[in-house]
């Protein structure tokens, strides 16, 4: 059930923070920030990524009316900005802090270039994770424009499900163990927390799923 493409047993900061390796670790230090601290903003120059330690980091950007939309939420391990590594000069998207202890690790894009040429496996998931982001953007985007709160939830829930799910084998039931929180969910799918909460226990009576704070269980098909 398991995204091959989810770094939970691939941390992409174990492997490729500069810290860890010799001709950069005197040189290397970590940025730390506090809760809805902006980590960059649009515009900024696109000179370095960034690799999560710990926390959760939001991203996302404001529409010309000035709503804001959020394209991912990552948390440990995780890597954005890497749109620098495609040669993009300036952000299009703005990076928060979501919790008080959120430590970044920055690279630049020189230094990570170097990273990644000593290590194809990487360099490869990296580039495939560009791809698998921007995907997963367009469907979530979609899904916002064009259909209604109760169908981007149950999309929502079966994306979870195939990252984060696994199959309990006395029930069958999906189990999803997921870092977000109600509200991460209902900005990612373009809703209110009250009518996402709505949403989840109409799904609850109806013994589709249930749920508690970290933890779903879909009793549908994902």
């Amino acid at each position: 059930m398991k995204s091959f493409w989810i770094f939970e047993d691939v941390n992409l900061f174990s492997m490729l923070c500069p810290h860890k390796f010799k001709a950069y670790k005197s040189t290397h230090a970590f940025n730390k920030y506090g809760k809805e601290d902006y980590i960059y903003f649009e515009e900024d120059s696109a000179n370095k990524v960034y690799l999560i330690e710990n926390g959760k980091v939001k991203i996302g950007y404001y529409t010309e009316g000035g709503e804001e939309v959020v394209k991912a939420i990552l948390s440990k391990g995780e890597l954005f900005g890497e749109t620098a590594i495609l040669g993009d000069e300036k952000r299009d998207e703005f990076a928060m802090s979501l919790e008080k202890t959120t430590s970044i690790c920055p690279v630049g894009v020189d230094t990570m270039y170097d990273l990644m040429r000593d290590n194809r496996t990487f360099s490869f998931s990296v580039y495939k994770l560009i791809g698998f982001r921007i995907k997963r953007l367009e469907r979530r985007l979609e899904l916002i424009m064009f259909k209604d709160a109760e169908t981007r939830v149950t999309e929502f829930l079966k994306e979870l499900a195939q990252e984060y799910g696994y199959c309990c084998p006395k029930t069958g039931d999906t189990v999803i163990k997921h870092p977000y929180t109600q509200k991460d969910i209902a900005n990612l799918i373009g809703t209110s927390r009250p009518t996402f909460n709505s949403i989840m226990n109409k799904f609850k009576e109806a013994k589709r799923i249930d749920f508690s704070r970290n933890e779903i269980r879909l009793k549908f098909s994902a």
